[in-house]
This record gives C-alpha cells, sequence and structure tokens, in this order.
C-alpha cells in the first residue's frame, strides 16, 4: 500500500512537472512573439515619424536604433553557436547587452527631458513641437520596459525562494534541479 501510495505521488510530480514545463513553453513564445513585435514597432514608429520631433530629433533614431539593437539580439540568440556559448558569442553578448543598456539610458535622457512637449506644431514656430503618437510610443514604450524589468526581477526573486526552500524541506541540493536559476 505504502509503494502504491508513492508510485502514485511520483507520477502526480511528473505530470505537475509537465504540466508546468508546457505552461512555461507557451509563455516563453508568447513573450518571445510579443517582443519581435514590439521590435518591429520600434523601428516603424522611428522611421515614420523620423523628422517629426525637432524638439528633440533622437527621439526617432532612439526608437530605430532600439528595435535594431533587440533584433540583433534575438538572431544572435538563434546562432548555432550560442549553443555551446563559445567564449567569442558570450564577449559579444555581452558587448550588445551595454550598448543595449547604455542606449536605454540615453533614451530616457532625451524622452523624459522633454517631458509633455508641444504636440501641436505651430505655423511660426519650427522646433518647438514633437508628434503626439511619436512621442507617447517612445515614452509608455520605455515604462513598458521598466515594467518588465521590475516582472522579471519579481519572477527570479520567486525561482530564487522557491528554490531554496525547496533545499530546505528535503534537506539535499540536489533534488532542485527542476527548479535552476541561472545567474548569468
Amino acid at each position: 500500500m505504502l509503494f502504491n501510495c508513492c508510485i502514485l505521488q511520483m507520477e502526480i510530480e511528473l505530470e505537475e512537472q509537465q504540466q508546468l514545463k508546457r505552461c512555461l513553453s507557451t509563455l516563453k513564445v508568447c513573450c518571445k512573439v510579443m517582443a519581435w513585435i514590439m521590435d518591429i514597432a520600434y523601428i516603424v514608429v522611428g522611421a515614420v515619424y523620423l523628422y517629426d520631433c525637432p524638439i528633440q530629433p533622437y527621439i526617432p533614431i532612439y526608437l530605430i536604433v532600439m528595435g535594431v539593437i533587440s533584433m540583433v539580439l534575438r538572431m544572435f540568440s538563434l546562432l548555432p553557436c550560442t549553443a555551446d556559448s563559445s567564449v567569442l558569442y558570450r564577449i559579444c553578448s555581452h558587448v550588445i547587452h551595454l550598448f543595449r543598456f547604455c542606449w536605454f539610458i540615453t533614451g530616457n535622457v532625451w524622452i523624459y527631458s522633454i517631458y509633455e512637449p508641444n504636440y501641436i506644431q505651430a505655423v511660426n514656430s519650427t522646433g518647438t513641437y514633437c508628434n503626439k503618437t511619436l512621442y507617447l510610443f517612445a515614452f509608455w514604450t520605455t515604462i513598458l520596459e521598466y515594467i518588465s524589468l521590475g516582472v522579471c526581477i519579481y519572477c527570479w526573486c520567486c525561482l530564487c525562494i522557491v528554490r531554496f526552500e525547496t533545499v530546505n524541506i528535503r534537506g539535499d541540493i540536489n533534488t532542485t534541479n527542476r527548479y535552476r536559476v541561472w545567474l548569468y
């Protein structure tokens, strides 16, 4: 009887693991599709309104570069050399991530330095407005990036807690392989 209960418990845990893997896989695909859509939107909005923000002409350029860099990072992760994590891949990846981070901070300065610009182009003034669609897109996607970062940090902390709680309950560090958290 005890043996049957143990087998049943193991089958339930295995089924729960498979459901969790399917759920995470679906979530991962949805996030990747949304990321590609956002990258394309960055490029399109930046290109369409390239000359429509004379008060801060770098905002459309920021959007285009941000979209291109993000797409390069996503395509870079699809290369076969990523499977073995070669040194060259890791160096290039870190350099691109560092550039993207610095570019993001620079874009924040450009976007928030003109907060609530004049959206209407006056007849007699040529350089004191910014297209409403362009500015609000840049503004809200920047906020969305901060929210995404916060959610990622929260999820990472939750996974760490689950991992360490599992270690404490079972007392064996080898049983936590299903809750691995990669720290790089």
